[in-house]
């Protein structure tokens, strides 16, 4: 008999009207689940409780610990996370960067608040659970399970505010068939990253975004500031406006790295044009993300940064998780 341990950390799925008039997450992770889904028994308790928007790096940090120990209880077969749908895709990036175990680590949440009368998170914790349990599946990382699909944590965006299927992208590694859970494929896995040190929780990294008009004052300002990186979105396959160019060439000579992303939703990063356009900007130093979208780049770039390397060594080091 399997056994599952759930990490609750609070989001929609804990969520429930308050005197104030919002939703907030106050239901504990035991009243999530029932101790036993057919032949795989369920362990629950809280690292967290609270709306996924009102995470830290130094919250992440301490959901990966969480993690991580579950991991290392021999008597644990896998780990289900429920989590607020917000900010779920970085946290499930960030786990699958630092995933050492063959044992599958499975998010979960929420559209709808636990008191609503059609709330739809008992359903997704038990195809969760289901997950996490699936032999199909060990090796396959930190997956991501939402109204019965299951995808890989890296390339998974929130691609809808209110819909029961919010998430894209990603692989799709399982879904559910009449009750049972079809796994389609397995994800590519990258070399673990080590657990993340203290100095992860102060890594300072900024997401600035191109449009028409903008100014380089807002990547000049976060370098004054003291961010250790900046990831530009830029439009298309990677650009950016007049004086975004030598904004960057600025930032690397202050040892800011400048890592270059796209806002478009899909698709990689291709520097092809002049004239300030992605050709200028990483001939000033920025790095490409390719198929890293902007939040997802920026945990690896926070990671990465906080083992404390030398700048010089980063372009490299983010290459090999590309």
């Amino acid at each position: 008999m399997a056994h599952i341990q759930l990490l609750g950390t609070g989001g929609t799925i804990a969520s429930r009207g308050h005197s104030t008039g919002g939703a907030v997450a106050v239901d504990a992770s035991s009243e999530l689940v029932d101790t036993q889904y057919g032949d795989v028994t369920v362990s629950a308790r809280d690292v967290l409780t609270i709306g996924s928007y009102r995470l830290d790096l130094a919250d992440l940090r301490r959901i990966a610990d969480a993690v991580g120990q579950a991991l290392a209880d021999p008597g644990t077969d896998g780990v289900v996370v429920t989590h607020g749908t917000d900010t779920l895709e970085e946290t499930a990036f960030l786990l699958d960067l630092v995933h050492t175990s063959p044992k599958p680590v499975v998010l979960t949440g929420a559209q709808r608040t636990a008191d609503s009368p059609d709330a739809d998170g008992p359903r997704n914790v038990a195809e969760a659970v289901r997950a996490a349990a699936d032999e199909h599946l060990r090796g396959a990382g930190v997956l991501v399970c939402f109204n019965g699909t299951v995808r890989s944590a890296r390339g998974a965006r929130k691609v809808h505010t209110t819909a029961g299927s919010p998430f894209g992208g990603g692989t799709e590694v399982a879904h559910m068939v009449g009750g049972q859970l079809v796994v389609t494929a397995t994800p590519r896995r990258y070399p673990p990253l080590p657990a993340l040190p203290a100095a992860f929780d102060d890594i300072r990294v900024e997401i600035i975004t191109a449009y028409p008009g903008a100014t380089p004052d807002l990547l000049d300002h976060a370098v004054q500031l003291g961010s250790h990186a900046v990831v530009l979105a830029g439009t298309g396959v990677g650009n950016a406006g007049p004086g975004f160019a030598e904004a960057v060439k600025r930032a690397t000579a202050d040892g800011c790295v400048v890592v270059l992303s796209t806002r478009a939703p899909w698709g990689p990063v291709v520097p092809t044009y002049g004239n300030g356009g992605g050709i200028d900007l990483v001939e000033a130093g920025a790095i490409p993300s390719r198929d890293l979208n902007p939040f997802q780049a920026r945990m690896l770039t926070a990671v990465l940064l906080s083992q404390g390397k030398p700048p010089e060594e980063f372009p490299e080091m983010f290459e090999t998780y590309l």
